[in-house]
């Protein structure tokens, strides 16, 4: 937890930084990391120099935000690594990726690229990817995966479904949903029903703690 200026953190001041990362992230995730400081202290109900108080430069604000959605991702893996059903394993992190593209698109665009502000996280994002590699290495050993595919595979679905961060809200679900749909269909050895493999088949209500967007 970052210090206040005057001491330690008061309850207040916790609250101010609270509102300040909600709504740092909620618009460097739809209208990217340039958003003005200004419309992030407006959004917060705060005025700039408080902003500035909590978080002395524009990258201290940057690195917090994407950090706090790192955790999230991170949470969505764990909560489904010990799940006994490997498709199901499988299935709740693909659908998890797509909510979050559909929620946090701007920041997994920064994260997945080459932005400066994604350097400080390699290690996370390796880590991300071994537990992908378990993930898809479980259901491949439980049979329920097709033939010949492997993390590579699942990999290029995720970039597919990232790449579409470019649509309008309006058609965007819609589209992420049938190309989650498409992707499951493409992994799964045996047919599956079409309504199991829509992105709405899985409500963010039914999805293990720690895999909800946010």
């Amino acid at each position: 937890m970052r210090e206040v200026a005057s001491g330690l953190p008061r309850s207040d001041a916790v609250r101010s930084q609270d509102r300040i990362l909600a709504a740092a992230r909620q618009g460097f995730a739809a209208h990217g990391l340039d958003l003005p400081v200004r419309e992030i202290a407006r959004r917060a109900g705060v005025g700039p120099a408080t902003v500035y108080r909590h978080f002395p430069s524009r990258p201290d604000l940057v690195h917090a935000v994407l950090a706090a959605h790192v955790a999230v991702c991170q949470a969505d893996l764990r909560s489904v690594q010990d799940d006994p059903d490997p498709w199901r394993a499988l299935s709740a992190v693909i659908h998890s990726f797509a909510e979050h593209q559909l929620t946090d698109g701007r920041l997994n665009e920064v994260l997945l690229g080459s932005h400066p502000a994604a350097r400080a996280f390699g290690a996370e994002r390796r880590a991300h990817a071994r537990a992908l590699e378990r993930l898809v290495g479980r259901a491949r050993q439980a049979g329920v995966l097709r033939e010949g595919v492997d993390v590579r595979d699942v990999r290029a679905g995720l970039l597919a479904i990232s790449s579409l961060g470019v649509l309008p809200a309006a058609t965007a679900r819609e589209t992420v949903g049938r190309l989650v749909g498409v992707l499951l269909a493409g992994l799964a050895r045996r047919p599956m029903p079409r309504d199991s493999l829509a992105l709405d088949s899985l409500p963010l209500d039914s999805l293990p703690p720690g895999s909800r967007g946010q």
